[in-house]
């Protein structure tokens, strides 16, 4: 898509082609930025140390798949040998003992999420094992706190829904990414629609209050009408949520392995771009209101809390080998891959680490000043809200605009700013919304990105 730049040389405007998905933006810095820390600086213990703990919010990585689908970059594996998952299950019983005693007795959870991969892979006496983790080994009442869980079609299973349901979950996230059979199969993700309704139909009955469906626009041989016939039939279950991704081939995927067309790229942005405003309007025409780019929620819906957390404010506390955390200070992980060579070796690292080695961070990024209030506007400015200059200038002490120009002055130019949201109100026009996967890249400082580009993808 091609727009106009005005912040031209020699004062004329310069067109400027934009590409409408760049990256999805649900952190920042990225992971890849992050980089070891060393021995002196890493003590879990003293990154905590002053920091506020009454509001944290929980997060559990659980790096396990039935399959791999042809579009994951995610830190996950396929399937766990006899004993991986009960072992992994120690290790993060270990780095939760670490975790709470880096907190102390102070430390309050303001809600959690169990991630991946996909947590339903665990058993259910594992899902009840996690729970206990959460909360014996680390103080979270999760029937008093939003609670989101992620699962696949084939790993929401009675058993495991009714021991999240009585754990106190709040919000399930089930990954369909296409109702047509042909397009799961394009994007390498193996099964059929008829197992994919008899596991909305188990949802259903056991009576979370979130329902949430992921589906995915840009698929090789998908077309206005197929994406509406998904759209559809996940509308038929009044999902309380629904999340529209564009499709995106990376590196070291299943996809990522496949050639592609010479010059196909303007195509397939503009596909996507078509078939991501269709699903915007048929959803916002069926009683949806967008929230963000990718996440639309039905009205009069349940407000359980907990769904828009977008890294917004410090005080996360991850566990597992692919979660992150976060202080005011710094970001901090474990080593990432997306191999699954590599994948399964860092799972296997992890479940050999000592309660000692728990207590010392591998890998991050000190947040400045300047990255602080990077990351509050990137992250405010992609939700469909916007956000309130007042807050920003009370937060920070400046504007915006003194700290962003010229970032704000081309948006404004592409008309990706709402010029009639008022006084005090900085938001993304619906364009704006749109080329949400152009706009957070543009907000990344230049340390981050020449951190992200010599970044060895593994």
């Amino acid at each position: 898509m091609t727009t106009t730049d005005t912040t031209a040389t020699g004062g004329a405007a310069a067109p400027a082609t934009v590409r409408p998905y760049q990256q999805y933006v649900y952190a920042y810095p990225h992971k890849t930025a992050y980089r070891p820390l060393a021995a002196e600086q890493a003590a879990v213990r003293e990154l905590w140390d002053g920091e506020a703990r009454d509001a944290l919010s929980l997060y559990f990585h659980i790096p396990f798949c039935e399959v791999r689908c042809g579009f994951c970059n995610l830190f996950t594996r396929i399937g766990a040998p006899e004993g991986l998952t009960g072992a992994y299950l120690d290790a993060l019983e270990r780095q939760a003992e670490a975790v709470r005693e880096a907190l102390g007795e102070g430390a309050r959870f303001a809600g959690a999420a169990f991630g991946g991969g996909t947590p339903t892979f665990l058993t259910a006496a594992e899902l009840e094992r996690l729970c206990d983790l959460a909360e014996r080994g680390l103080g979270a009442d999760l029937r008093t706190i939003p609670l989101s869980v992620e699962a696949s079609p084939a790993t929401a299973t009675a058993d495991r829904l009714a021991v999240l349901a009585e754990r106190g979950a709040t919000r399930l996230s089930l990954g369909v990414q296409s109702f047509v059979d042909s397009e799961a199969r394009a994007a390498v993700r193996p099964q059929r629609r008829a197992d994919v309704e008899a596991a909305l139909t188990r949802i259903r009955e056991a009576a979370l209050p979130v329902l949430n469906i992921d589906l995915i626009y840009g698929i090789e041989g998908q077309t206005e009408r197929t994406w509406r016939q998904s759209l559809d039939a996940a509308l038929a279950w009044q999902p309380e949520e629904l999340y529209l991704y564009p499709l995106y081939v990376r590196p070291l995927t299943g996809l990522g392995r496949r050639p592609g067309p010479d010059g196909a790229e303007a195509q397939w942005d503009a596909q996507r771009l078509r078939l991501y405003r269709q699903g915007r309007d048929h959803l916002l025409a069926h009683g949806y209101r967008q929230v963000s780019m990718r996440m639309f929620r039905r009205g009069g819906a349940p407000d359980t809390g907990g769904e828009d957390y977008t890294c917004q404010t410090d005080g996360m506390v991850g566990l597992g080998c692919g979660a992150r955390s976060y202080t005011s200070r710094l970001h901090y992980s474990f080593d990432y891959a997306v191999d699954m060579h590599r994948i399964r070796r860092l799972v296997d690292e992890y479940t050999a680490r000592s309660t000692e080695e728990f207590r010392r961070a591998d890998f991050g990024w000190w947040m400045t000043p300047e990255e602080s209030r990077r990351r509050h506007l990137l992250q405010s400015l992609l939700q469909a809200e916007g956000m309130s200059t007042d807050d920003y200038q009370v937060r920070f002490g400046t504007t915006p605009l003194a700290d962003f120009p010229a970032e704000l002055d081309r948006f404004e130019a592409r008309g990706w700013l709402d010029t009639g949201a008022g006084p005090g109100l900085l938001r993304l026009s619906p364009e704006g919304l749109a080329h949400s996967d152009a706009v957070g890249p543009e907000l990344f400082s230049a340390e981050v990105r020449a951190r992200m580009a010599a970044y060895e993808t593994k």
